[in-house]
């Protein structure tokens, strides 16, 4: 072989868009996208959070015209959470049928938007400590917590979920939540299950939006330490085991091995949540000239896709269903 003339030449498929498109191993389509949502009490609201550029809390009249945009985009999934009139230490309006969440997917359904709706089950957003289970000192009840995980997730599923996605982290919710749905006649509701969920610095800009932020210490008692991978795969089998009919890695950048061993280890439909930081991180360094947003946004999908992610949910959801449509990918 003359060296000045290589005979393997990979840059022979790269040589134009046709040509990469023909061969490309992983692309994003709009079904892959999940975009998660905040709804509020009140009427005409409509408040940008400030970290999150573009994203907003909206009040369920507000959302309904939101959601009008979501779907004429091609999205065909969302996640919802809520911001309650007032928080105690129960969390009471996380299971309360009056809630801003259940309001929302009465709504929704009423107007018949063709929408997966899912419903994200938490106490974080509801008590007034901020945690995510029921709390005694400066320990966080696990057991005495999953009745009240089981009671919101069936006042969500008479609301309209379509999908219940358990994040608090509790042992044994997964278990609770599907004997709760199937004694109430809502045994066709799946479950999503946060079933990796790591105590990720990358959650701050969503702790602004939910107004969820921890009164005390933080939750590293409950969430997954970032330097286990071991664990994370007990914890997905643990989940699968007590009923979840999906499982998710969240955060999913900074966990893309884990995903991809999730993917690899388990038969099962497989979520990522690129989570709010990541989201901020691009946003504020797209918005100093340091990075093309667009590009780092696709790339980051992208490169979720190819760890093995079946959906993502992204707060880039709209951006990307965007730049779908504008060929980004030809």
């Amino acid at each position: 072989m003359d060296p000045a003339h290589p005979t393997i030449r990979p840059r022979r498929l790269r040589r134009t868009a046709l040509l990469r498109s023909l061969v490309r191993e992983n692309t994003l389509e709009k079904n892959d996208l999940i975009f998660p949502m905040f709804v509020c009490p009140g009427k005409k609201v409509r408040n940008e959070i400030p970290s999150m550029p573009g994203n907003f809390q909206f009040s369920v009249d507000t959302l309904l015209g939101e959601l009008e945009n979501v779907c004429n985009l091609g999205i065909s999934a969302i996640i919802l959470f809520g911001l309650p009139e007032k928080k105690d230490p129960q969390g009471s309006q996380a299971y309360s049928p009056k809630g801003p969440v259940p309001q929302a997917f009465r709504a929704i359904k009423k107007e018949k938007l063709p929408l997966i709706c899912i419903a994200d089950v938490c106490l974080c957003e509801y008590t007034s400590h901020g945690h995510c289970g029921l709390v005694q000192g400066d320990e966080i009840l696990n057991d005495p917590t999953l009745p009240l995980l089981a009671k919101t997730s069936v006042t969500l599923a008479d609301a309209g979920a379509d999908m219940i996605a358990p994040s608090d982290m509790m042992d044994g919710r997964v278990a609770a939540i599907r004997a709760a749905l199937n004694k109430t006649g809502h045994d066709n509701i799946a479950i999503l299950s946060y079933a990796a969920k790591y105590a990720s610095a990358f959650y701050g800009p969503f702790r602004e939006a939910a107004d969820s932020a921890p009164q005390f210490g933080d939750r590293r008692s409950y969430q997954m330490d970032p330097a286990n991978g071991r664990e994370a795969l007990k914890e997905v089998a643990l989940d699968i085991e007590e009923g979840a009919d999906l499982v998710m890695v969240k955060p999913a950048l900074p966990y893309l091995d884990i995903l991809y061993q999730v993917r690899q280890r388990f038969d099962i439909p497989v979520a990522a949540y690129h989570v709010s930081g990541e989201f901020s991180a691009i946003m504020a360094a797209g918005l100093r000239g340091w990075l093309d947003v667009q590009r780092a946004m696709m790339e980051s999908l992208v490169a979720i896709k190819r760890a093995g992610a079946d959906f993502i949910l992204t707060y880039y959801a709209k951006q990307a269903a965007q730049s779908i449509d504008q060929g980004w990918f030809r």
